[in-house]
């Protein structure tokens, strides 16, 4: 195996791969935290008993959870993003020996 190959592997791949799934690990229980703060939303706002406030509150809750969703997506994506650039560098490394 070829330095370039080992430097590019190491430096841009795996980390690509791992910033990818460090972030899916910390999407898919926010993830779950979003569903239930939406049917609680849901629920507080159907409610004849809720008030205003009570429904500011849902509301507040849903939108902490799908921002954090969103920049947890971001970063599988960058992270994906990170391990194609590693993998076109190594598709596209001259070969030796013709």
């Amino acid at each position: 195996m070829n330095i370039r190959q080992v430097i590019l592997l190491l430096f841009v791949v795996l980390p690509g791969f791992g910033a990818s799934a460090v972030s899916a690990y910390y999407l898919l229980p926010e993830w779950t935290a979003l569903e239930n703060s939406h049917q609680n939303f849901q629920r507080v706002a159907q409610s004849p008993a809720s008030d205003e406030r009570d429904l500011l509150i849902a509301q507040a809750a849903e939108n902490r959870h799908r921002i954090n969703c969103f920049a947890e997506g971001v970063g599988v994506l960058l992270g994906g993003g990170i391990a194609a650039i590693g993998i076109h560098g190594l598709c596209t490394l001259p070969k030796r020996g013709f």
